[in-house]
C-alpha cells in the first residue's frame, strides 16, 4: 500500500518469522472521529448467543442459495445490461516501492526528510530493490485468482513508469492512462513522474515510509481534471471498481467523485477501502470531507479495519459500527470489517457472517489488506456465500503475510491452495462469544467453525470449515490445473 506520511513500525524482519501474528494490523492510535453520529447504547443480553458447539451430526448446512442475505443479491450486483468484459478495475494509487536498507531512518523534521529523500532519489537504486506498489498489489492478487483486471492510473514515461507497466503486463493486467491530453503538463516535470514510495529499513529492522506526496499540499496529479474516454470505457466494462483512500493523494476529490458517479451511472459496483487515510480525510479540507462522506454512502461495498470503523462512526463494537455504516448508506449493501488475527465479518442489512482467521507464521504484513480486498472482489463476482467470501479473503491475506513484501510477492494461487489445505483456523470462542453477545439485530448470523458441525441454534448458523474449503478448493484447483491462473 502507498504510504504518504512517515511512520515507524515495530521491528519486523523479512527473514525472521513471528508465530501467529496479526495478518491485518490495526491502528491503535486512531482517535474517535464521528463522521456519523453514534447510535444509542444497547443493553447486553444475559444469555450467550455463541453456541455452535454441541452434537450436530446429521444436520445439513444452511442452503446459501436461499439465505436471506443473498435474496436480492443479483438485483444490486448486476444493475447494468451492458457487457462487462473486465472483472476488476482499480482507480489510481499506482506507485513503485523502493525497499532499501539504510543506516538510519529519516529525521522527523519535514525539511530534513525532504532533503534526505531527494538525496536518495538523486540516482536510481539498483532495480533489484524496486517493486510494484499501491493498487498494483490489489490487481496482482486479483489476477492470480483468475480475475481479468485493469489498472486505471497515471505513470510517467521514465524508467519507473516503464518498470511498472512491464510488471503489470507480466501479470496479465491491462493499464489505462488517466489523461488523453499529454500537453497538459511537461512530461519532464516532477508532477508527471511515476510516484515512488521509499520503504526504508534500519539495522534494527524498523520501517519508515516516505514519498513526494508527503511534501505536497495538492494531490500529486492535480493537473488531471476529467475522466478520459478510455477511463470511462474501462469503468463501464468493469464489474467492480476498487478505490482506496490513498487515491486522494494523487487525484483531486472532484475527479475521484466523478469516477464514482460514472460507475453508478453505468452499473459498475464500487468497493471503497478508506484505510488509514480515512482519518485525515475526515479532518481535511471541505471537499475531502464531502468526498469521504459520499463514498461511505454511495459505495456498494465498504472495507475497513475495526479501528477505522470505530473512528468513522464513534462505535467500538465492529458489528454495530458496520450496521451504522449500512444504515447511513444509500447504496451500501456489504460492510466488511477486518480484525487482524481474529478474522473478519461481513455485514448486510439482514445478516452477519463471521470467519476466524488462519494461523500462519507472519513474515511481512505489507499488502495483506490489498490481497484481502482482491479476494473479496473474487467472491463478490463469483456470487459466493458470504462466509465463503470471507474465508478465501482471510486465506489470501494470510498467504501474502507469509511472504516478504507486496507487489509480485503477494500470494500465488499455489500458496493459497497449500494454506487452505492445511485448514489451520485461529478460532477464539471467547472473543466471538463476547462480540456476538451484544444486541446486533440480525435476522441471521453465520459462523465458520472448524469443529465439523453444521447446524443452527436460534438465528445462529454454523458452517463447517471443511465444507467451505472443499467448495473453494474445487474452484481454485480446477482453475490451476486448467492453466487459467499462474501458480
Amino acid at each position: 500500500m502507498h504510504h504518504q506520511t512517515l511512520t515507524l513500525k515495530s521491528p519486523l524482519s523479512c527473514h525472521v518469522s513471528s508465530q501467529h501474528s496479526s495478518v491485518f494490523p490495526q491502528n491503535p492510535g486512531l482517535s474517535t472521529i464521528a463522521i456519523f453520529p453514534p447510535i444509542s447504547a444497547m443493553n447486553r443480553p444475559s444469555s450467550s448467543m455463541f453456541c455452535c458447539y454441541g452434537i450436530g451430526t446429521g444436520i445439513s448446512a444452511p442452503n446459501h442459495a436461499s439465505d436471506s442475505q443473498f435474496g436480492n443479491l443479483h438485483n444490486w450486483k448486476l444493475r447494468s445490461t451492458g457487457v462487462k468484459t473486465i472483472d476488476v478495475a482499480t482507480l489510481g494509487n499506482l506507485c513503485v516501492d523502493i525497499v532499501l536498507n539504510v543506516p538510519k531512518l529519516p529525521p522527523p523534521s519535514l525539511d530534513d526528510r525532504k532533503a534526505y529523500m531527494d538525496q536518495l532519489a538523486s540516482s536510481p537504486p539498483d532495480k533489484k530493490y524496486w517493486e510494484a506498489g499501491g493498487n498494483c498489489n490489489v490487481a496482482i492478487a486479483a489476477a492470480r485468482l483468475g480475475l481479468r483486471c485493469t489498472s486505471i492510473g497515471h505513470v510517467g514515461d521514465e524508467i519507473y513508469g516503464k518498470f511498472l507497466i512491464d510488471v503489470l503486463r507480466e501479470e496479465r493486467i491491462d493499464i489505462v492512462g488517466m489523461s488523453e491530453d499529454t500537453d497538459v503538463v511537461d512530461s519532464s516535470s516532477v508532477s508527471y513522474e511515476t510516484l515512488l514510495c521509499w520503504v526504508l529499513v534500519d539495522p534494527l529492522q524498523r520501517h519508515g515510509f516516505c514519498s513526494q506526496a508527503d511534501f505536497r499540499k495538492e494531490p500529486a496529479f492535480s493537473w488531471l481534471n476529467a475522466l478520459s474516454s478510455d477511463v470511462k470505457m474501462a469503468i463501464k466494462q468493469s464489474k467492480v471498481l476498487l478505490v482506496n483512500g490513498y487515491g486522494f493523494d494523487e487525484l483531486s476529490p472532484s475527479l475521484i467523485l466523478s469516477a464514482l458517479e460514472y460507475a453508478t451511472e453505468v452499473g459498475t459496483s464500487v468497493f471503497f477501502d478508506p484505510g488509514p487515510r480515512g482519518k485525515s480525510l475526515s479532518r481535511g479540507m471541505t471537499e475531502e470531507q464531502k468526498a469521504l462522506s459520499y463514498f461511505l454512502r454511495m459505495s456498494d461495498v465498504l472495507l475497513l479495519t475495526s479501528d477505522e470503523a470505530a473512528s468513522l462512526t464513534g462505535i467500538i463494537n465492529p458489528i454495530l459500527a458496520g450496521q451504522e455504516l449500512l444504515r447511513k448508506g444509500q447504496r451500501t449493501n456489504w460492510v466488511i470489517i477486518k480484525m487482524g488475527s481474529r478474522g473478519s465479518i461481513l455485514i448486510t442489512k439482514s445478516s452477519i457472517s463471521c470467519a476466524p482467521a488462519f494461523k500462519v507464521n507472519v513474515t511481512d504484513t505489507v499488502g495483506c489488506g490489498d490481497s484481502f480486498m482482491a479476494a473479496v472482489a473474487y467472491g463478490f463476482i463469483r456470487n459466493m456465500p458470504a462466509v465463503n467470501t470471507l474465508t478465501i479473503a482471510n486465506a489470501v491475506g494470510a498467504a501474502t503475510a507469509m511472504g516478504c513484501g507486496a507487489g509480485r510477492n503477494v500470494a500465488t494461487l499455489g500458496q493459497l491452495i497449500e494454506l487452505m489445505r492445511a485448514s489451520n483456523l485461529n478460532e477464539d470462542e471467547a472473543f466471538w462469544d463476547e462480540l456476538l453477545n451484544e444486541d446486533v439485530h440480525a435476522q441471521e448470523i453465520t459462523f465458520l467453525s472448524k469443529m465439523g458441525i453444521n447446524g443452527s441454534t436460534n438465528n445462529l448458523n454454523c458452517v463447517d470449515l471443511q465444507k467451505v474449503l472443499s467448495e473453494l478448493l474445487h474452484k481454485l484447483e480446477y482453475a490451476w490445473f486448467e492453466g487459467k491462473v499462474p501458480s
